[in-house]
């Protein structure tokens, strides 16, 4: 990758976000309806290449099963307003209602309510009830607090997600989370993130991940940018950890680590290119909070907008556009990338001629910035 001069003392990688590149298609093309979305993680198959992200105002324990039942995954926020009141409606409603310089102090009261182990139980019971694939979602600061309540329960993926998530976390004040051990000790798939470099996801794929997060989630949602200064390009950090994916496959003797898409994919084409810069499934945030059944009621946040010293996030206004199946598999009644997105996928599949994702991997694309 080439390096740029900032300064006469530092220089910069030249990197890309989902918005400067482009697919471009090939010679040969096929019928939409001959190609498949479906994607196996670890011993589950799935139909559609997606994930809700674990946020409050995207993932309840009703999404999560009407996602799955539309052929993806549901993950549930466990440190969020689910686990924290027995039925959360009128915090949402406030959260809803409250004044735009009073939401982020809302925040801050509301989620310092104690985590409730019985309803870590009863949240994941009623998914799996459904007959869906169960998954909850973890900070890495309380994963060793909660991971045994959350293994009892009952998960078929388990998802540690921070802002940064590293395997040689130091700590000078308590012991870190050795994910390493943590992860060889688990029955249960884990999936982890984000990381947003070469280095950094391949230490990931050391520790025995089933799947690494690429990127810092959050999306339209996030200040991380803004407050602490950090930002990943997503087309950049994608074909990164898609090359650390490779190189671990040869190192390891053939062991595959799944690549998930976590952060600024808001519109069917977002998914398109995520795909094409070589992840097998995104995690959907900002996408999933425009729909009706949403909890968030037409607001978007993530558990970022929440710290209790320093927010990283806040709420912003999404607006509705239909329900989860108008959004995951349409039909779409206009050219907004909003809707659709599963059939957005297959057309752009069919218009390179790809028959299925792991060959849509390998798409040519072009920068556009």
């Amino acid at each position: 990758m080439s390096e740029i001069e900032i300064g006469r003392g530092k220089r910069a990688r030249r990197a890309y976000t989902l918005d400067d590149v482009a697919v471009v298609p090939r010679r040969r093309t096929r019928d939409a309806d001959e190609v498949s979305t479906s994607w196996q993680f670890d011993a589950y198959h799935l139909d559609i290449p997606v994930l809700s992200a674990p946020m409050d105002s995207v993932s309840s324990p009703a999404t999560a099963i009407e996602i799955g039942r539309l052929g993806g995954v549901g993950v549930l926020d466990l440190e969020g307003l689910w686990t924290r009141y027995e039925d959360p409606t009128e915090e949402f409603a406030r959260i809803a209602q409250a004044d735009p310089e009073e939401a982020t102090s809302l925040f801050q009261r509301l989620y310092s309510a104690p985590i409730k182990r019985d309803l870590i139980f009863s949240r994941l019971a009623e998914i799996r009830s459904a007959g869906v694939p169960v998954a909850g979602a973890l900070s890495p600061g309380r994963t060793q607090d909660l991971w045994k309540t959350v293994v009892d329960a009952g998960v078929d993926l388990f998802v540690i997600r921070g802002t940064t998530v590293s395997a040689e976390h130091v700590s000078a004040s308590r012991e870190p989370l050795n994910l390493k051990r943590f992860i060889y000790e688990l029955e249960v798939p884990v999936l982890v993130g984000g990381a947003v470099t070469y280095t950094g996801a391949l230490h990931l794929m050391r520790t025995g991940a089933a799947g690494v997060l690429a990127g810092y989630g959050g999306g339209a949602a996030s200040a991380t940018r803004r407050t602490v200064g950090i930002a990943a390009p997503m087309a950049t950090a994608i074909a990164d950890i898609a090359a650390a994916r490779r190189d671990y496959l040869d190192e390891s003797g053939g062991r595959y680590v799944h690549v998930i898409a976590d952060g600024s994919v808001s519109t069917s084409g977002d998914l398109v290119k995520a795909i094409a810069c070589g992840a097998d499934a995104v995690m959907l945030g900002t996408a999933l909070a425009r729909a009706v059944e949403a909890p968030g009621r037409g607001w978007h946040w993530g558990p970022e907008a929440w710290h209790g010293t320093l927010p990283r996030g806040g709420r912003v206004e999404v607006a509705t556009v239909g329900s989860l199946r108008d959004i995951l598999d349409g039909p779409s009644h206009q050219a907004s990338g909003f809707t659709n997105f599963m059939g957005a996928l297959r057309h752009a599949m069919a218009a390179n001629g790809y028959l299925d994702l792991k060959e849509f991997q390998r798409a040519e694309l072009v920068a556009t910035a």
